[in-house]
């Protein structure tokens, strides 16, 4: 609607005028303000003194000085005038707060810059360097001063008893602080955290964090650390607190060896328990109410000095602090003769020996395996080529038909009939087939069988 109505009214050459004339005014009042410099803000701690400078930079011989005067505003809407600065009648503290605590530093109504000293949390606020000038009046430039103050730091572990419900097990605070401070927590035990914040009449802030969770007898002597971080501090504040779990007792007994034979001496049990606060009371007791004369009970050690079957019993050992009582109880068998122990260096040397045995035994098995599997691989069909077939009637024919005629009969000597002969018919062809010599080198034969 702005745009149709500007588009429907188009500006006139006054206003136009107007407008530029109003930032002219404007443009002319931001360099008036700009002649009174100052520090546009400040940070002081308590206790401390701060310098708030000012000075008149461009009177020109049309601007006449009359007074200059500080104005400091802890709030909206509070001007009070704490020093003033007369060419004529001097300096001036009117306000009773600041007496004594603001001087200027040099009588010169162009640099009129002062001192606070001894600071308070309450002189926080914005502090004008006003002068009253002829002819333009009134000229100002303002300062802000930010009070900052160091929190003190504490944190604390709160002893609680172990239960069901989440309760407050530590606590961290950072009180006085300015600006107000972070809290943050470091824990290894699961729980969770809660902060709050208060402000203080000067200004302070008071931050307090509780830590809490549901504790437990394991959470007693656990680390939780409470981490703090502020403005004014190089680095963030730690604490690391040891939780205080309190608790009923735990008990066990141990000592018994299962050897207590018929005149056994100083056979022992030690009763041991885990609480907090420690154990008040430890008492024995057996099945039957009171000990045998042969047992000596000195704090958490029961000591029998000769065993007999006095002992052949329960032992209860019953311990007791402010939040409760347990009890343990162990019972004993006493043995006609001594049970001797396998000695550890026996058992060692047996486990080495079968362990050995099995090594040995895979070894030879690997062995055995490879021998194998070398033997299969090495068989198979002959890489030697046969020898040549030889002409009929040749030395070398008869030497092969003599070893042939060996290998039939087993490498046994020729049987001879009983004529003599060789069981062979000699050249006879009708038992024998073409000779050899009459194949042709090269090609394959068959060998005329041999009847033995």
């Amino acid at each position: 609607m702005a745009r149709d109505y500007a588009a429907r009214c188009p500006r006139s050459p006054g206003r136009n005028a107007w407008m530029v004339a109003a930032v002219i005014i404007l443009a002319a009042q931001g360099g008036v303000a700009q002649k009174v410099r100052v520090e546009e803000e400040l940070e002081a701690y308590p206790t401390e003194s701060v310098d708030l400078r000012c000075e008149f930079v461009d009177g020109g011989s049309l601007t006449k000085l009359t007074q200059v005067s500080w104005i400091w505003e802890p709030v909206d809407g509070q001007r009070d005038n704490i020093a003033v600065y007369h060419p004529t009648y001097g300096q001036s503290f009117p306000n009773v707060a600041f007496k004594d605590r603001v001087i200027f530093l040099q009588n010169n109504l162009r640099i009129p810059s002062i001192r606070i000293k001894d600071l308070r949390m309450s002189d926080a606020g914005r502090y004008t360097c006003e002068y009253a000038t002829y002819p333009s009046g009134n000229e100002q430039g303002t300062t802000t001063l930010i009070m900052l103050a160091k929190p003190k730091n504490s944190a604390k572990a709160v002893t609680v008893q172990a239960g069901s419900k989440s309760v407050m097990v530590a606590h961290c605070e950072a009180a006085d602080g300015k600006p107000s401070a972070t809290i943050k927590w470091l824990a290894s035990v699961g729980g969770n955290h809660s902060t709050t914040s208060t402000n203080g009449p000067d200004g302070t802030v008071t931050v307090r964090s509780e830590y809490r969770l549901v504790p437990t007898a394991e959470d007693n002597g656990r680390e939780v650390t409470c981490l703090v971080d502020q403005k004014t501090q190089d680095r963030p504040w730690t604490e690391v607190l040891k939780l205080s779990v309190e608790y009923p007792p735990t008990v066990t007994i141990d000592g018994y060896d299962h050897n207590w034979y018929v005149g056994r001496s100083d056979a022992v049990l030690f009763c041991h328990a885990t609480a907090n606060p420690e154990p008040t009371t430890i008492t024995w007791t057996t099945a039957s109410g009171s000990l045998p004369d042969t047992v000596v009970v000195e704090q958490n050690k029961l000591t029998v000095r000769k065993v007999d079957d006095a002992v052949n019993t329960t032992f209860t050992c019953e311990v007791k602090n402010k939040h409760g009582a347990s009890r343990k109880t162990l019972t004993t068998f006493v043995i006609e003769e001594k049970r001797e122990p396998v000695q550890e260096q026996q058992t060692g040397a047996l486990v080495g020996g079968v362990l050995g045995t099995l090594i040995f035994i895979g070894i030879i098995i690997g062995i055995v395996f490879l021998i194998r599997k070398y033997q299969q691989d090495t068989e198979g069909p002959p890489k030697h080529k046969p020898p040549p077939p030889v002409k009929a009637g040749s030395s070398t024919e008869m030497m092969l038909d003599e070893e042939a005629t060996d290998a039939l009969n087993g490498g046994a000597p020729p049987v001879l009939n009983k004529d003599g002969s060789d069981g062979h018919h000699g050249n006879d062809s009708s038992n024998h087939g073409p000779l050899s010599g009459n194949i042709p080198r090269g090609e394959s034969f068959v060998s005329t069988p041999m009847y033995v």
